[in-house]
């Protein structure tokens, strides 16, 4: 009696179990497993997945977990399992296979795009849980461009034999542009002026074009990091960013973007010194490595350098593993921020390898040889530092980031280089206005990494009514797997009878160059350049004496084989839009080599910029340039020579300097030159800093004399040549720039304040173009 009653508990217990489970009563042991409504699965693939098996005991967590197996696979929308006599029936209902995947409504982004992003694909299978995700994934690719109100929906139409057509309806709705940009705390630069600093742009006039005037989460944590950084580089060593808020306004569609800070106060480098416990390295010697001089302004980028440099001494004095830290002491009386480099043996460990992850066209070659250290070398953070530096200059990668990990052993590290690919190849159409040239277009294509080989190649036509140019530029960064640079240009230009040069001139040539780096902000250069000049003049004027002798003198073919060198240095914070920094270039050259025209010429050029105001957004700048040059025969020509006037000393026109023949006012040009310029830029007041407007005031001087002997007797000796001395021309004026979408466009009104009789004036200026 006590077992017949324990079964009959264990019996009631088991069914209630088995209902509560939510599946069928069924013995604890079938003979056999049936699956049923499978047409394109076969019955094993089922059984496969099912956790009974025939003659073992089963309860319901075996169901549960055959049924959940069943509808991971991603084959069924519909599972069912049950008893039937000594059977257990698996019941199934397919999902059905996509047909096609089809996008309706989408204009602003391709097919080919949206289809990269759903998993969702052709003659795979349906799955309302995909379907889902890719509805997800389609809303945050237009979130990601700014369309907020984007909706997707999915739909599908039964093709029978159990296929599906799967549609996205999309409705893009409108861009959620950046309405507004506000700083808080800044107190030393202006908001015009931190707006340069960060990617993310206020959508304005002609905001259309661009892409950076929407909300993107990840430019937002960017343009945080780009703002420290300023801060950091320009003394403020105590800056803190409190917050970066974006918030969305939707009755407007638009983010209205907030940074708060608190600046703190500003630093000079004080005291600076190195300290080091490594017997063979002298403090003094390694002091003038440093590039954190004591007086100057404090700057985390000059630290960097130091550190690097002070790295890169100790490597090359045998001491591959030295660890440089610097320490600083901030003297709030004065300003100041004394610091000390303590060069230490670090620990001694070597790269067992190196991995690079994410490069899909980017050749590895190419990004290893950007290391200054290879496998099996000592393993230095800061050189490893000094090299995620070169790959972002590099402008292939959105994102590059360098991690290490242990290696094979305790002394051994595996250093992993994470790289993200961007676009960059780019095609941009131009269109301009000049008063020089009256309506100027271009077109370019240009690719930085060609073939994923880091090589940069360039062409480019463009053309006015009066002038016109074809120009093809490739250049390889690393010649013979050295860091020299090697390249050639090739040209050709047509320039008609304008402005003060009544000939034709045709030009065809090239240049092939090689370049070293001397330093980071130094380089060499070596080239030899050949070109065919041809200069066609009317003989009727030449006859009836309307042009000079020397211009009529210059007619026909000449080639040109010259040899050159430059020495250039560049420390400029953008080349593009420089605030800080100087950039000067020495240059000579000497023709002769074959060709028809021998001489030697030698220019110098040099640029300052200053931020004089940076609250106000007050910027200073002063050029000065110069050249000189001098026959080797007694053949030269006109067009040889230096000629100026135009941007260079604005309230002249681009030849209206200078000699000139007395009787038809023909522009000779001159063996000598000289031009410098000072001018102050700053945003236009009570005018909206996302217009993009800026003023400047400046001061124009230059000179250009001392036509070729020869030139001057073929033309008839010096009494027929006017301003053939040094007499300084000077100009004051005032200019407008619009950074506008289409790029630059600039006007300039220049009022000449010295001149000479015969110069050409031009009052007004205007010169720009687009690019898109």
């Amino acid at each position: 009696m006590q077992k017949l009653l324990r079964a009959a508990v264990l019996s009631v217990v088991l069914t209630v179990g088995l209902v509560t489970a939510g599946a069928p009563a069924i013995a604890a042991v079938v003979s056999s497993i049936v699956v049923q409504g499978n047409t394109r699965v076969s019955d094993e693939t089922v059984k496969a997945y099912v956790t009974v098996a025939p003659g073992q005991s089963f309860g319901p967590e075996q169901v549960s977990e055959s049924i959940e197996a069943l509808f991971a696979t991603g084959l069924f929308s519909n599972v069912t399992i049950r008893q039937s006599g000594s059977s257990l029936v698996v019941t199934v209902e397919e999902n059905a296979t996509i047909n096609r995947v089809s996008f309706e409504g989408n204009r602003a982004i391709n097919d080919e795009r949206l289809a990269a992003v759903v998993e969702s694909k052709s003659r795979s299978i349906f799955s309302r849980n995909q379907v889902q995700a890719d509805t997800q994934r389609i809303l945050e690719v237009y979130r990601r461009r700014g369309n907020y109100r984007a909706s997707v929906e999915p739909q599908t139409i039964d093709r029978g034999e159990g296929r599906v057509d799967l549609i996205f309806l999309i409705n893009e709705g409108s861009k959620a542009n950046v309405a507004r940009i506000t700083f808080v705390g800044n107190n030393s630069f202006s908001d015009s002026r931190l707006r340069d600093v960060i990617k993310t742009k206020e959508s304005g006039l002609l905001g259309f074009l661009r892409t950076t005037d929407v909300y993107d989460p990840d430019r937002l944590q960017t343009d945080q990091e780009l703002l420290k950084r300023f801060y950091f580089n320009h003394g403020f060593a105590d800056f803190r960013l409190l917050s970066a808020v974006a918030d969305y306004d939707r009755e407007r569609n638009a983010f209205f973007i907030t940074f708060t800070m608190d600046e703190g106060e500003q630093y000079e480098f004080g005291a600076v010194r190195v300290d080091t416990t490594l017997a063979d390295l002298d403090p003094t010697e390694l002091e003038r490595k440093v590039d954190s001089r004591p007086g100057r302004r404090y700057s985390a980028e000059k630290v960097e350098k130091s550190i690097e440099d002070l790295t890169l001494a100790a490597n090359r004095q045998g001491y591959p593993f030295a660890d440089v830290t610097p320490v600083g002491e901030r003297n709030f009386e004065n300003g100041t921020i004394d610091v000390v480099y303590r060069v230490d043996q670090g620990v001694r460990a070597y790269i067992e390898r190196i991995d690079i992850v994410g490069n899909t066209t980017t050749r590895d070659y190419v990004i290893r040889r950007e290391f200054d250290i290879a496998e099996g070398d000592a393993y230095n953070r800061v050189l490893l530092d000094r090299a995620e530096r070169r790959l972002r200059a590099l402008g292939f990668f959105e994102t590059v980031r360098i991690a290490t990990s242990p290696g094979s052993a305790p002394d051994r590290v595996v250093v992993t280089v994470f790289v993200q690919e961007q676009a960059t190849g780019k095609i941009s159409v131009g269109f301009g206005y000049s008063t020089d040239e009256g309506v100027v277009g271009e077109v370019t294509l240009e690719e930085r990494n060609f073939l994923g080989r880091g090589q940069y190649l360039k062409g480019s036509v463009s053309g006015s009514f009066e002038k016109q140019s074809a120009d093809v530029s490739f250049t390889e960064p690393y010649l013979f797997g050295y860091r020299v640079s090697g390249g050639i240009d090739l040209y050709t230009r047509f320039a008609e009878d304008v402005d003060d040069s009544n000939y034709d001139s045709n030009e065809t040539g090239g240049t092939v160059r090689l370049g070293v780096p001397l330093t980071e902000q130094t380089s060499v250069q070596v080239f030899y350049t050949l070109f065919n000049r041809d200069v066609s003049v009317d003989q009727s004027d030449c006859d009836d004496g309307s042009l000079s002798k020397a211009v009529c003198d210059s007619d026909g073919n000449r080639i040109t084989s010259l040899i050159g060198t430059s020495l250039t240095y560049n420390s400029l914070d953008d080349q593009f839009n420089p605030r800080e920094g100087y950039y000067g270039q020495i240059k000579g050259e000497v023709a002769g080599l074959g060709g028809d025209t021998y001489f030697l010429r030698g220019t110098a050029k040099a640029r300052a910029y200053q931020e004089i105001y940076p609250a106000a957004g007050l910027l200073g700048m002063v050029s000065l340039e110069g050249g000189a040059m001098q026959s080797l025969n007694d053949d030269l020509r006109i067009q040889d020579q230096f000629f100026l006037g135009g941007s260079k000393v604005r309230g002249f026109s681009s030849q209206g300097i200078g000699p000139r023949d007395k009787a038809s006012g023909d522009a000779l040009g001159g063996l000598y030159y000289v031009a410098g310029t000072v001018e102050a830029t700053f945003p236009v007041p009570f005018l909206p800093p996302e217009i993009g407007l800026n003023a400047s005031a400046f001061a124009d001087a230059g000179s250009l004399w001392g036509v070729d002997p020869d030139i001057v007797d073929r033309n008839g000796g010096e009494g027929t040549i006017d301003s053939n001395d040094f007499a300084l021309r000077a100009s004051l004026g005032v200019g407008i720039t619009w950074k506008s979408p289409f790029g630059p466009i600039r006007a300039d009104f220049a009022v000449p304040v010295l001149e000479e009789d015969g110069d050409d004036t031009q009052l007004f200026r205007l010169s720009g173009g687009t690019r898109f």
